[in-house]
């Protein structure tokens, strides 16, 4: 009997799953999808932001959660924020 991927209640959870499960067993569920990057020849620039500690620590966690630096998950924020006040 195949094996079905669940639904989760959050990341947490699935995150949980995934690591003890073996994603070769649910292939037959997964879908191909074709995606691409657009790179881009324009320098970063940084920029500093001031923030309290437990706000630092609250998106430290978050970040943590998504295997991925504090500083990433902001950028991408931000990022994702500008486009949507931008269309």
């Amino acid at each position: 009997m195949p094996k079905t991927i669940p639904t989760f209640k959050n990341l947490k959870e699935e995150a949980v799953f995934w690591d003890t499960h073996d994603i070769g067993d649910f292939m037959g569920e997964l879908n191909i999808v074709e995606g691409s990057y657009k790179s881009t020849d324009e320098k970063k620039t940084t920029m500093t932001i001031r923030l309290t500690p437990s706000l630092k620590r609250k998106l430290d966690k978050i970040s943590k959660g998504y295997d991925i630096s504090t500083s990433s998950l902001v950028r991408m924020w931000v990022v994702d924020k500008v486009r949507k006040f931008a269309s």
